[in-house]
């Protein structure tokens, strides 16, 4: 059998197999606070922003120093000896190719947020909009506000977050191929607290807390990928306010990744995966090539730099040197999500590495993901940025006017060679893509964490899936469509950053434990 052809087995559905302890609280807790959330968003929303924006002024010092923490640790990882360690043994072998591997680990843990922000964010801060410049006496529109724009992207995508998701995954896959135990959230925590953490309640909380977080994050994240492709869709004169068309552009995305997540792995993510990366790397090439390629170039330079020079200042800044306006609401609001949804992630992330070494799991999770970001950005956002500071387009009157999701159609309308009439079609197309094989990978996540003892290699059951699939999209496609668009999801979203900080405190123990499982404990080859 070629490595292109070996499979991830689907467990059929047992009632004995499930873990009802975290299933039943999720379900529960998920639907009352999408219930709160459409008939009273407005509280969910303040309730939940104001527990959160406590969390921040209370520890963000913590955020900052996990995030700085998890990036030495994962460099450690990676080039000392310990990358040697193969994931799953000696003899382990690889289920697929490299490039299919790193296509699924990539556009499973991505979403639309590179698609989303990769013009919106970088025009945000360069314009000022909602005051990120104020307290360190930046002038908007000046260069020195472009090159800081470009080098908080580099800092927001780059090597920092995608550290959270590779440092959770090692652990995971390490302890459930190498060590044999279960495939959970919990399992990751025994080296440091023992059998007990592994008990039914213990384990119920942490990994009903960790589940919740990454269900409300990827609903939210439906939310945001039917708004983005409606407005993308009033380019051609839609009309970006239509019920009807947030349902129907809702249920086809529903369809889609419920559908590929039922089928499998193997027939779903793995080809859907390699398809959405191809399409990144096209569209990418098309903008690069269309020009301003000399300042693409340059303001990625200066980007980087910038971004280095400051690698430790904004790393472990909790919130007094940047603001409220840049720290809190972007950098720490950003950080709060990724580890919202990392234990989970994890999970996937560790199931795809079997037969790979350490090393090649942090190039695979951490290093190209990572350069990726920066390559993407400098696209994108340097020649945004160029078309703003050119006049060819006014997108941060365009955000002013519309909202942060416009100023990316309104910025490819605008691309040279009137291209933007091809490009177009095939950006929503890729937004829709992007959420899709995100969420089949989410969902296979969820799965997961409801079964128990799941054999080496498979996944969990389809019927299992196609429960989160229906129940995500039923949520998303209803509050985003009923509840006024972006702005209905506001409050599950505010839900999912707040339950970013209770998982906090499980990442900061999966640190502590990754220390001792890989540094003071006798490693198992």
């Amino acid at each position: 059998m070629s490595k292109e052809n070996q499979s991830f087995d689907q467990l059929k559905l047992d009632k004995k197999n499930i873990r009802w302890e975290v299933l039943v609280p999720g379900i529960l807790i998920f639907g009352i606070a999408a219930i709160v959330g459409l008939v009273n968003n407005e509280w969910l929303t303040t309730a939940s922003a104001a527990f959160f924006n406590w969390s921040l002024d209370t520890f963000g010092w913590m955020y900052a120093w996990v995030l700085m923490g998890s990036t030495v640790l994962v460099a450690v990882l990676c080039f000392s000896k310990v990358g040697k360690i193969r994931i799953g043994g000696k003899d382990a072998k690889a289920a697929m190719p490299f490039m299919t591997w790193f296509a699924m680990t990539l556009t499973g843990g991505i979403a639309t947020g590179i698609v989303t922000w990769g013009v919106n964010e970088p025009m945000i801060l360069y314009g000022n909009v909602w005051g990120e410049l104020d307290q360190l006496g930046i002038i908007p529109f000046s260069t020195e506000a472009a090159h800081f724009a470009m080098g908080r992207v580099f800092f927001h995508w780059s090597f920092l977050p995608y550290a959270i998701y590779a440092l959770c995954g090692v652990l995971v896959a390490y302890i459930y191929f190498n060590k044999k135990k279960s495939l959970s959230v919990t399992s990751t925590l025994e080296p440091l607290f023992g059998p007990k953490i592994t008990g039914k309640l213990a384990s119920g909380v942490i990994d009903t807390l960790s589940m919740l977080a990454l269900g409300m994050g990827i609903t939210s994240g439906l939310a945001m990928a039917m708004t983005l492709v409606v407005n993308g869709l009033s380019t051609y004169g839609s009309n970006p306010q239509s019920i009807s068309l947030f349902v129907i552009v809702g249920i086809i995305l529903v369809i889609s990744f419920t559908a590929c997540s039922y089928v499998g792995l193997d027939k779903g993510l793995k080809n859907f995966g390699k398809l959405n990366f191809y399409f990144f790397i096209g569209i990418a090439a098309v903008i690069f090539i269309a020009g301003p390629t000399l300042y693409i170039l340059r303001s990625g330079a200066v980007g980087m730099a910038v971004w280095l020079d400051n690698f430790f200042l904004w790393g472990f800044d909790p919130i007094d040197i940047g603001g409220t306006a840049l720290v809190r609401s972007w950098t720490m609001f950003n950080w709060a999500i990724w580890i919202a949804y990392a234990p989970v992630t994890a999970l996937f992330l560790g199931m795809l590495s079997k037969g790979r070494t350490i090393r090649e799991f942090m190039i695979v999770n951490w290093i190209l993901p990572s350069v990726f970001g920066i390559v993407w950005f400098s696209i994108w956002s340097g020649a945004a940025l160029d078309m703003q500071i050119s006049g060819s387009a006014n997108l941060v009157g365009a955000i002013h006017e519309v909202g942060a999701a416009m100023a990316l159609w309104h910025f490819l309308q605008n691309l040279p060679f009137g291209i933007g009439i091809i490009v177009i079609p095939i950006n929503i197309f890729i937004i829709a893509l992007s959420y899709v094989t995100a969420a089949d990978a989410t969902i296979t996540n969820l799965g997961s964490i409801c079964v128990r003892d799941v054999p080496i290699g498979t996944q969990p059951p389809a019927r299992l899936k196609l429960m989160w699939g229906v129940m995500i999209g039923i949520v998303g496609v209803v509050m985003a469509a009923f509840g006024g668009g972006n702005s209905g999801i506001d409050g599950v979203r505010q839900l999912a950053a707040a339950g970013g900080f209770l998982v906090l405190f499980i990442f900061a123990a999966m640190i502590v434990s990754s220390i001792k499982v890989f540094f003071i404990d006798k490693l198992v080859e």
